[in-house]
């Protein structure tokens, strides 16, 4: 774990730190009182930092809600991880081969895709990019932070690629995190058999949480036909809407971080609401 850089942003306390733990950058910060929550989150660079993040230095605003909902709930706030994704000049389709579903792709659900990338389902490596996060990023930072997490009060948050790699995550480590944050999941790269087999992999209902939303504007509005299916499998799948699945339409909002940012609280107190139980 090597240091890069603390930096203060407004309506967040202390100090933000980013650190990288091998070739990966990760964006982090944590309450100075101690904490049992833990949020994990995708495409790290738009989730602090203005100056790195992809859309007009627009955040998620992330650390702003995580410290105004546990504040309106009574709680300590989580400590967030934002782990970076690998896209550089060098490597500019790096996100999408480590945050595409790997085993469901080599499984025999069809790309599909309007753009021309030279991408191989031979080329993707999400098992790999899941193992570093769980295997190598949250040991390391729970230690250096000194957090004891259980997976009740672990949760992941994603949006696009990142959402359907937060669902995919859950499924495959669904006793490390039990509640998945998935914010305009990018169902069109698969269609409606990535629907079926990423809901299907999903753990049953009891343990549990699931969020999915979608905007209607841009590339969200094509989400609508592909989300409505992956809400009835869910609901068969013994779900319950309002209770341990929340899916919502987010009327007038699109696909970038503007958008997930207007709305940002809702899927942070769905989980932090449970958290209090």
């Amino acid at each position: 774990m090597k240091a890069i850089k603390q930096f203060q942003v407004r309506g967040i306390p202390g100090e933000v730190s980013r650190i990288s733990i091998g070739d990966r950058i990760v964006d982090y910060w944590a309450p100075k009182s101690p904490t049992d929550t833990l949020l994990i989150a995708h495409d790290g660079q738009n989730v602090f930092d203005g100056n790195t993040s992809t859309h007009r230095r627009k955040t998620w605003e992330m650390g702003q809600s995580v410290n105004r909902i546990s504040a309106d709930l009574g709680l300590t706030p989580p400590a967030v991880i934002a782990v970076w994704n690998g896209n550089s000049k060098e490597k500019p389709y790096a996100r999408l081969k480590e945050l595409a579903p790997e085993k469901v792709f080599r499984g025999g659900v069809k790309v599909i895709t309007s753009d021309v990338i030279p991408v191989t389902v031979d080329e993707l490596y999400g098992d790999q990019y899941l193992d570093e996060i769980f295997s190598t990023i949250v040991p390391q930072l729970t230690q250096h932070l000194d957090l004891e997490v259980s997976p009740e009060n672990t949760a992941m948050i994603g949006s696009s690629m990142g959402g359907l790699c937060t669902l995919n995550a859950i499924a495959e480590y669904s006793d490390v995190f039990h509640t998945a944050l998935s914010l305009s999941t990018h169902w069109p790269l698969g269609g409606d058999p990535l629907v079926d087999a990423l809901i299907g992999n999903l753990p049953a209902p009891g343990k549990h949480s699931i969020y999915m939303s979608h905007g209607t504007k841009g590339l969200d509005a094509s989400y609508e036909p592909f989300q409505k299916r992956a809400d009835e499998l869910m609901l068969k799948k013994g779900y319950r809407q309002g209770a341990d699945m929340l899916s919502r339409v987010h009327v007038r909002t699109g696909h970038n971080e503007k958008a997930w940012a207007s709305y940002i609280d809702e899927p942070i107190a769905f989980w932090l609401e449970k958290v209090t139980i």
